[in-house]
Order: structure tokens, then C-alpha cells, then sequence
């Protein structure tokens, strides 16, 4: 009897056991890795849906957007005010959107809780064009002049643009101070394009703060050498402005009345008489020359109490910087407006005689 053969080895057995239990163990971490990543998708969009949108109170919030700020700063402005719930995520909306280049710089009225894309449109959104009215106020116009172009061309009784002027509490610290008689010398001479609904006081403030912006240039720390306030330097160039015809004279004025300050004289300059003239049309009587007024610089040293009319540009830098010159005397000499100057009463009489031939 023959023994039996013994049992054949399967040597590929233990391999192939081997094999699937790697790839057992390589399909479960790739399950587990598959659900951290559906869970973190899941979680993201969730994420991102929660920060696109908004919900709670919508308190007001008054939002600056600075000059120069980049869509980053600007939503990391809006976040840290609680007007959106995510930083990281609206800046992403915000470049996604083509928006980043087109904020614009001012102050926004936004409220807490909104939508990113809500903020993004107001801060990006131009305001609807407001309809003007052009106004146009000549150099040299006085109050009641500027009153009548108010009426003409806004609609605004002339009475109660005056009555704005006088009972408002206006002033424009250092040149309007705040006991200031009137507002007389300050709307300042330009073209400006005006609300179409504006009232009195809007527009009366709208000339001050232009006459602010003006003044902002101008070399004002001259008036401490020339011993005078800057209210003082407003009325000086009101009488440049209401005498001179040129600009290459103004300065020369400014010099004449500066020379004759200093001397105690009086300004004889009659438009100031004119501006509180008793008969008033146009002309001085001699009885006028007579008349006593404060705004009378024939009998009366020194300055009048007001401007007596608005001066533009060149009238103020004249008063601020007024030329350096012996005149004493000057009188209207020819149709162009040019004046002759002299140094002496005889001069000045020999002028008028030559200037009235």
C-alpha cells in the first residue's frame, strides 16, 4: 500500500490574504478621508451660505469710506461696524463681483445685519443727479444785489433771503467772527450750481463756506504785520473791489488806504458813502458828502464798520498783499477805469485837473 501523497502548498494563499487586507485598510482611509472632505464641503458651503446673507436688528450705522482704502480694508471696516457677518469671505464676494475698483469715498448711510452684496451696491451705486440752478454773483455786488440774483434765478424772495442773512447765526472764524454785524462781504463772488429745492439758508451757507475755501490759499498771516484783523482785511478789499477797475491797480489801492491808515487820515473813498447813501441814486450830493454815517470816510478816520460789497480773488490777495508805494491820492483818470496817482495834495489836484479835461 502506497502512502499518500501529500497535501500540495498553496504558497500564493498567505500573499494574496495579505494583499486584501492592504487594500481593506487603503479603502477605509480613503472613505474616511472622502467624509472629512464631504463634511468640510458641507460645512464650507453652509459657511458661505450663512456669511451671503443676514438676518437681526438693522440698527443705522453712518459708514466712512476713507480715500484711497483698498476692498479689503473697506470690508474689514464694514465687518468690525457689524454691517456684514464674515471678513474673509465678503472680500472674496467683493472681487468675484468686479466691484472692488468702483467703491467710492464719502459717508454712507448703512445699517447692521445687511447682506454683503446689499453694502457692496450702496457703497458702489452713484447718487441719482440732484436737478441745479445755475447762480451767478458778480465781484463787487452787495448784499441786496446778491439778494435780487437770488430771486431772479432761484425763486427766493429777495426779503426773505435778506431776513436769512440778518437773523441767522452765521460766522466763518477767523474772517466772520461770530458778533459780526452782517454777513456783508462774505458770500463769495462765483458760479454755482444750486439745489433746485435749496432755501435761503442752504444757499447763504453754500457762499460762506465757498468764501472758506477761498480764503484757505490766501496769505493771511500779512495781516498781523499790516496792524490789521482779517474781518479788517474783508472790508479793505470790499473797497479795492467797489475802486479798482483793474487788477494791475489793485494793489496800488490797497497801498493808498494802508498809507493813509497809517497816517490818521481819512479814506475819502466814496463808495463807502454810496453803500449807506442817504438819496440813494447813484450820485453824491454835496449834501451827501455831508452826511454823517460811519460809512462817511471823507469825515470819518479809519474804516468803515462793514465790506461794503464782495470782494473776489484778486481784491483779497491785493488787501493781503498790497504794493509798496508813496501814494497818498489817487482819482478815476480815462473810459478804461485807470487811475492817476500822486504823493502829494498838489499832485492829486494837478491829476484831477488833467483826468477831467
Amino acid at each position: 500500500m502506497q502512502d499518500a501523497p501529500p497535501p500540495q502548498r498553496d504558497d500564493d494563499a498567505r500573499p494574496r490574504h495579505r494583499s486584501e487586507r492592504r487594500a481593506n485598510w487603503g479603502f477605509r482611509i480613503f472613505l474616511a478621508v472622502f467624509v472629512v472632505l464631504a463634511g468640510l464641503a458641507i460645512a464650507g458651503n453652509r459657511y458661505y451660505g450663512w456669511c451671503s446673507e443676514a438676518s437681526g436688528p438693522r440698527d443705522p450705522v453712518a459708514f466712512q469710506v476713507r480715500k484711497g482704502s483698498s476692498g479689503s480694508e473697506v470690508v474689514h471696516d464694514l465687518h468690525d461696524e457689524g454691517v456684514i457677518r464674515c471678513g474673509l469671505v465678503s472680500t472674496w464676494l467683493l472681487r468675484r463681483s468686479g466691484l472692488e475698483d468702483s467703491l467710492r469715498a464719502g459717508s454712507f448711510e448703512l445699517t447692521t445685519n445687511m447682506r454683503p452684496d446689499e453694502a457692496f451696491e450702496i457703497l458702489t451705486t452713484p447718487p441719482e443727479p440732484v436737478p441745479t440752478v445755475r447762480l451767478t454773483i458778480p465781484e463787487g455786488y452787495r448784499l441786496t444785489q446778491i439778494a435780487d440774483r437770488v430771486q431772479q434765478d432761484l425763486g427766493i424772495p429777495a426779503k426773505r433771503f435778506l431776513e436769512a442773512a440778518q437773523d441767522g447765526d452765521w460766522s466763518l472764524p477767523p474772517y466772520l467772527p461770530e458778533d459780526a454785524a452782517s454777513i456783508e462781504g462774505f458770500p463769495f463772488p462765483e458760479t454755482y450750481f444750486v439745489r433746485e429745492d435749496a432755501d435761503a439758508d442752504a444757499v447763504i451757507r453754500e457762499l460762506l463756506h465757498q468764501f472758506g475755501t477761498e480764503a484757505e490759499s490766501l496769505q493771511w498771516a500779512n495781516a498781523d504785520e499790516l496792524g490789521v484783523t482779517p474781518y479788517e482785511v474783508v472790508i479793505i478789499a470790499s473797497m479795492i473791489e467797489r475802486e479798482a477797475a483793474l487788477d494791475r491797480e489793485r494793489p496800488i489801492i490797497a497801498g493808498v488806504i494802508y498809507n493813509r491808515l497809517k497816517l490818521g487820515m481819512t479814506l475819502g473813498i466814496d463808495a463807502t458813502l454810496l453803500y449807506d447813501d442817504p438819496t440813494p441814486d447813484g450820485q453824491l450830493s454835496l449834501s451827501d458828502l455831508e452826511f454823517d454815517t460811519p460809512y462817511n470816510t471823507r469825515i470819518n478816520a479809519g474804516l468803515p464798520p462793514t465790506p461794503i460789497a464782495s470782494p473776489g480773488r484778486a481784491s483779497l490777495e491785493a488787501a493781503l498783499q498790497p504794493a509798496d508805494t508813496p501814494y497818498l491820492f489817487y482819482v478815476l483818470c480815462g473810459k478804461d477805469g485807470h487811475h492817476a496817482f500822486g504823493e502829494t495834495i498838489a499832485e492829486h489836484d494837478a491829476n484831477r485837473v488833467r483826468c477831467h479835461e
